[in-house]
């Protein structure tokens, strides 16, 4: 919301869409199938953790590996993502993606070994990470910039419903159907599918000349990375995403689970539920709270604060409630407010489209992206570790020292989060000053007078 504003010759749309047509929709629509498809694989380790512990025959470190492993690869990849968006189109690099999560999904499943285990979520978080990135693009590219905001909170909460089958109906497939059926037709799905993306997805509007393609010599990536970078609207999406992202997502993704049936004595198909309020939470809060910032932009930053500010209190509970067992209706609490993460971390994605030209969004988006993904890179492998060196502990108080690393890193994000939102503030301030078109106006507030310390 409140970054560096381009100027107004950067900041002219390459691509005028006045209005949304129902083909818009169509592709939009096709695409974000693929992103569904891609939250599911990647969480799909959060309930099956357990199995793929005894398959696999490690530990809770080496269990945290694939994570780090899957992440990892996603935060690296989020960069690069961008510059082949730019250089090849978000088509063919949405296509390639649903190729990759179909054969690292169907490798997944096929496994027996832990280096084959591992090899294969390396491949399926390189697909999964090729899919946010395009699917923005195609948003900027079809839709107004009045409607971003909202299709792209809409694509986010969709995304959900990939996690949501990741939790209870993914549970009761493993029960049933077996590691191998399971992951085997997810992952065939997913590749099969990819041939329709390529067809109906079309990377603007029909009437609209098509760009030319953008070879991007190594030697300037890292200049267009760092123009980047320095919009402090981009800043402040990186941090946006870090803090509001991380949490959720590091429970969904891996150690939610684990923690509920291990920590809190929950039965697996409760700890399934309660794993599953992540999603719906998100998928319900997530379109409202679009359509709210697409309409109040000046409220973004406001509502992200109060989510963090919020999020502190929860982990305070989890991590210094007496016994370390929470009674059930408040970790269910805990749990549905921590998921209003999700659809807060979309606030990063509007600040990079708001603040950095057409032609440099994929690449910002990416940059932006990588902020949460380092963060659950990060805390799932420490809190791996911390597991394994504190094994003789009780499993809650085991937990509380392990999700210490995960307290860290919030507030560390959060005393990031608000120097580049005073600074930020400040540079909008200043562009006006000079006469130059900013996307939000904001009013100035006593403290803003702080953001040059």
């Amino acid at each position: 919301m409140y970054g560096m504003p381009p100027h107004r010759a950067e900041g002219t749309p390459a691509l005028p869409v006045d209005r949304t047509t129902k083909r818009a929709w169509l592709i939009w629509a096709t695409a974000v199938t693929v992103y569904i498809a891609a939250v599911f694989h990647r969480a799909s380790l959060g309930v099956a953790g357990l199995e793929a512990s005894e398959r696999f025959g490690v530990g809770p470190a080496a269990l945290s590996t694939f994570t780090v492993l899957q992440i990892g690869l996603y935060a690296f990849m989020q960069i690069p993502t961008g510059l082949l968006v730019d250089r090849f189109g978000p088509r063919r690099v949405l296509t390639a993606a649903a190729l990759l999560m179909g054969l690292g999904q169907v490798l997944f499943a096929l496994a027996h070994s832990y280096p084959l285990g591992l090899a294969a979520r390396a491949v399926l978080g390189v697909g999964d990470a090729m899919t946010w990135v395009s699917v923005l693009r195609l948003a900027a590219a079809h839709f107004p910039p009045r409607r971003f905001t909202l299709v792209m909170s809409l694509s986010a909460a969709l995304g959900g419903a990939g996690n949501l089958v990741a939790t209870v109906p993914l549970t009761l497939l493993l029960d049933n159907a077996g590691w191998a059926a399971t992951f085997l037709v997810a992952g065939a799905a997913t590749a099969v599918y990819s041939a329709l993306v390529a067809l109906r997805v079309r990377e603007v509007p029909e009437g609209v000349p098509q760009p030319e393609p953008e070879s991007v010599p190594l030697r300037t990536i890292a200049r267009r990375v760092a123009a980047a970078w320095r919009v402090p609207g981009t800043r402040l999406g990186f941090w946006v995403h870090y803090t509001s992202m991380s949490t959720p997502a590091l429970l969904g993704l891996l150690w939610g689970f684990p923690y509920l049936v291990e920590a809190q004595g929950m039965a697996r198909p409760e700890a399934s539920a309660v794993l599953s309020l992540l999603v719906v939470v998100a998928i319900v809060t997530g379109p409202v709270m679009g359509a709210v910032i697409a309409r109040k932009p000046e409220w973004r930053m406001p509502i992200v604060v109060a989510y963090l500010v919020v999020a502190v209190v929860c982990w305070a509970l989890l991590l210094g409630w007496p016994g370390g067992v929470l009674p059930v209706p408040l970790l269910v609490a805990v749990f549905a407010v921590l998921a209003l993460g999700n659809p807060a971390s979309g606030v990063a994605f509007a600040l990079v489209r708001d603040y950095n030209p057409l032609h440099r969004v994929s690449t910002a988006t990416g940059v932006a992206n990588v902020g949460g993904f380092a963060a659950i890179t990060v805390c799932a492998l420490v809190v791996g570790v911390l597991l394994d060196l504190v094994e003789p502990m009780p499993a809650a108080s085991a937990y509380r020292v392990a999700f210490l690393a995960v307290a860290a890193a919030l507030l560390l994000g959060v005393w990031r989060t608000t120097v580049w939102w005073r600074r930020a503030r400040a540079a909008v301030f200043a562009a006006e000053e000079r006469g130059e078109q900013v996307p939000v106006q904001i009013r100035r507030r006593r403290w803003d007078v702080l953001a040059d310390a």
